[in-house]
């Protein structure tokens, strides 16, 4: 059995929590994001720049009642990276099976 090679960008413990929330939400605030990982602001800040710059999320910067609004909205590359991970992680589980 070939392990398939896991994805470094989503082999992160907050990026593929991030991702997991906008694969089932489409997109997402900041604050809302910040709620569901524990993370703090600063740490999800440079993880969500990571995941935009490798184009797996759109970040759209706009405001809302005169105060700045961050929302990430997942690409169709990275539902495509997101479902190849998952099925990567599949084949180490199933490794071994009879």
């Amino acid at each position: 059995m070939d392990f398939k090679e896991l994805d470094p960008v989503l082999h992160s413990q907050l990026r593929l929590a991030v991702m997991s929330v906008l694969i089932s939400e489409q997109e997402a605030e900041f604050t809302h994001l910040k709620e569901k990982t524990n993370a703090t602001a600063g740490n999800l800040s440079v993880q969500i720049n990571k995941l935009k710059d490798v184009e797996y999320i759109e970040v759209v910067k706009q405001f809302k009642d005169n105060y700045p609004q961050t929302i990430c909205k997942i690409t169709p590359k990275g539902v495509k990276a997101f479902q190849g991970y998952v099925k990567s992680i599949q084949s180490y589980l199933h490794t071994g099976k009879k």
